[in-house]
C-alpha cells in the first residue's frame, strides 16, 4: 500500500493522512478546527500541530465558532499560559477575531462550508500530482479566497494556510496518483 511521502512513519502523521487529509468535509466545527490548527502551525510542523491536537479542543472550547468568538481578554491570557497548545499571542488573538468572523460568514451563508464550497460550485478540485514537488504551496483559488476572507476581518490567514486548509478539508484532493488513498477518495465524490 504506497503512501504519499509525507505521511513518514509516525502512526499519528499515517492515521491523519489515511483517514482524514483530503476527505470532503461539510462540517463547519472542522472546517473552523482546520482554519485555527492550520492558522497555528505557521512555522511549525503539521506534526507538532497534531501532537497538540487533542489540547486544542479542550482549550477552544470543542472548536465551537460560536464560544471562541466570545472569548475576552482572560481567555486569551489563559490560552497564552495553557503549555498544551502553540502560546504565539498573534496567533491567539487571530483565531478568537477569525471565530468573530467565522459566525458572520455563517449568517451570510447559512454556513462556513456553503460559503468555501461556493468558490468550486461544490466539487473538489483533483490534481494529478505525481511527487511532492509538483504540488504548489498556493494556487489562484487559495489566493482569492484568501483576500476574500481578509476582506471580511480575517486574520493571521495567507494563500500558503488557506492552500493547506483546502487540501485537508478536501477541497483539493492532492494525494498523489499513486497514493492509495487518490483514488479512494474519488470514488467517495460519487
Amino acid at each position: 500500500m504506497e503512501r504519499c511521502p509525507w505521511a513518514g512513519t509516525d502512526p499519528l502523521y499515517i492515521s491523519y493522512h489515511d483517514e482524514e487529509w483530503g476527505v470532503p468535509v461539510h462540517d463547519d466545527r472542522t472546517h473552523f478546527e482546520f482554519l485555527v490548527l492550520e492558522s497555528a502551525q505557521a512555522g511549525l510542523s503539521w506534526l507538532t500541530i497534531l501532537r497538540r491536537r487533542e489540547n486544542y479542543r479542550i482549550a477552544y472550547e470543542g472548536f465551537d465558532p460560536c464560544r471562541v468568538s466570545r472569548f475576552g481578554e482572560e481567555k486569551i491570557a489563559e490560552l497564552l499560559n495553557n503549555r498544551g497548545i502553540i502560546r504565539n499571542r498573534k496567533k491567539i488573538e487571530s483565531s478568537v477575531q477569525n471565530a468573530r468572523c467565522f459566525v458572520e460568514l455563517q449568517k451570510e451563508f447559512g454556513s462556513f462550508d456553503a460559503y468555501l464550497w461556493a468558490f468550486v460550485d461544490g466539487k473538489p478540485v483533483v490534481n494529478s500530482w505525481e511527487s511532492l514537488s509538483q504540488i504548489p504551496s498556493q494556487t489562484g483559488l487559495s489566493d482569492r479566497i484568501t483576500e476574500d476572507l481578509k476582506r471580511r476581518g480575517f486574520r493571521f490567514i495567507g494563500s500558503t494556510i488557506l492552500y493547506s486548509h483546502l487540501q485537508a478539508v478536501g477541497v483539493v484532493n492532492d494525494h498523489l496518483v499513486h497514493c492509495f488513498r487518490y483514488h479512494q477518495i474519488i470514488k467517495s465524490y460519487r
